[in-house]
């Protein structure tokens, strides 16, 4: 049986473009939400969520970050890359120097930001780029056009009246594979080839992150990435993710996760899962 996978959008989505990356033939569910594909795994009505936590260009999704705090069900078991290259797609027999509005998710808007207002496009936003392909096609209007991926203009059988529009080339999401289960995996592949996610809290105290922070640092584990959000609990006070080289079970991160249990107020560990590669 192929693995139900749940993304958000609708097909042509790029969530669903990193999921047919990872997955051998997924069985695919688009949902609308975030929270909906939250939702999904954790029910097992999906096996896997895969959900998008940072754009090389545009920084952290933040939603994302407040619902891996949340749920008490999910691991990370994953992790992959996606190539972000956007299409000012529109319905058969416009053209480019027709079009008034460009709807797109907010974060495809901002990555193609300067292309919109050299063309003088307005810029409107939309709950997802495949969504707002399926609604210029249904609405069957040549002013307006959409911004989304080659393949949502083929699902949809819509014209690219540009590619490449993005205003960085270098465009780059990382999606998280999240599943109740957790993988086994080969204590031979693990160390440089894995990665691991942490959340914790700190007192909030002068120093507090400085010392969980040294933990890692003297035994040369290497942080690949440290995000802070508001606990929205107590006003400025923050919860922390952070992502490092290694695997839980690696000698050196069981010491550095048992030296820094007792500087916390709070520590979940996400999971440990095998580093993606740019393709």
């Amino acid at each position: 049986m192929p693995s139900r996978v749940a993304f958000q959008g609708e097909r042509g989505a790029y969530g669903e473009m990193a999921a047919i990356q990872y997955f051998s033939e997924p069985a695919l569910l688009p949902l609308k939400s975030f929270q909906d594909v939250f939702d999904a795994a954790e029910r097992g009505s999906a096996d896997f969520a895969v959900l998008p936590v940072e754009n090389s260009i545009e920084g952290s999704v933040n939603e994302i970050y407040d619902l891996l705090l949340e749920t008490k069900k999910l691991h990370v078991v994953g992790e992959v890359y996606q190539r972000v290259r956007h299409c000012l797609i529109a319905n058969k027999g416009a053209r480019r120097n027709s079009i008034k509005s460009a709807h797109s998710h907010p974060q495809a808007l901002a990555q193609c930001r300067g292309y919109l207002h050299k063309h003088g496009i307005e810029p409107v936003p939309a709950y997802d780029t495949a969504g707002a392909a399926k609604m210029v096609k249904e609405n069957e209007r040549l002013d307006a056009a959409a911004i989304a991926s080659r393949r949502a203009a083929e699902l949809y059988g819509m014209t690219i009246l540009d590619e490449g529009i993005e205003d960085k080339k270098n465009n780059y999401t990382r999606f998280l594979v999240l599943s109740l289960r957790k993988r086994k995996t080969e204590s031979l592949s693990r160390g440089r080839n894995y990665k691991t996610s942490i959340i914790f809290s700190v007192k909030h105290v002068p120093g507090s992150l400085f010392g969980i922070i040294g933990e890692f640092a003297v035994r040369k584990i290497n942080l690949t990435k440290i995000e802070s959000r508001p606990t929205k609990e107590t006003p400025w006070e923050y919860n922390f993710y952070v992502d490092f080289d290694g695997h839980v079970d690696d000698s050196a991160v069981k010491e550095a996760l048992g030296a820094i249990r007792h500087k916390t107020l709070y520590i979940k560990v996400l999971g440990s899962y095998k580093k993606a590669k740019f393709r």
